[in-house]
């Protein structure tokens, strides 16, 4: 599966992403809002990337490629449950909105889905912003939702309708 953008390729994940994706996962900047602590070494990057690829090549979960490199994922490892990560180098440039943008694309495009949701950690400033400007709606708010290396982080909700997305003009 492959899905191309004006700058960007989202496609399914391969074992030869493995460096790459370890250089993400392992950025103490770039997981400072993720799921889990920075990745330690190879072998756990290994078991990240082989779960990837074991969702199949039409899981809408997709590596991102970024001037000819891959620099992080964008898409659903849980449909409807959008998710990102980006390498600190290609902030600010526009990438996530570009691979979400696609990514939610690709979901409501083939999938029977009402909704695309996001849950993201109150104090990410750069991902509510996103959120927001790709047409999210706050929906609600949890403490203590997330044990992330032993601290406990709170969630804000946020959910895009496929009307919404559509009335966007990016259906």
């Amino acid at each position: 599966m492959e899905i191309r953008t004006p700058r960007l390729t989202l496609r399914t994940a391969r074992p030869e992403d493995l460096a790459a994706m370890h250089a993400v996962l392992s950025s103490a900047q770039a997981t400072r809002w993720w799921s889990t602590p920075p990745h330690l070494d190879l072998d756990q990057t290994r078991q990240w990337l082989d779960s990837m690829i074991a969702s199949g090549p039409d899981h809408p979960d997709f590596v991102v490629e970024f001037e000819g490199r891959v620099v992080g994922k964008a898409g659903f490892f849980r449909p409807p449950e959008i998710g990102y990560i980006l390498h600190p180098e290609v902030w600010g440039r526009g990438v996530a909105r570009e691979a979400c943008a696609a990514a939610i694309g690709h979901l409501f495009a083939g999938a029977d889905h009402a909704t695309v949701t996001a849950d993201v950690d109150p104090e990410n400033a750069a991902s509510i912003r996103l959120l927001e400007a790709l047409g999210f709606v706050r929906t609600g708010f949890a403490e203590r939702t997330w044990n992330v290396g032993g601290e406990w982080k709170d969630s804000f909700f946020y959910a895009l309708s496929r009307e919404d997305w559509g009335a966007r003009g990016e259906a």
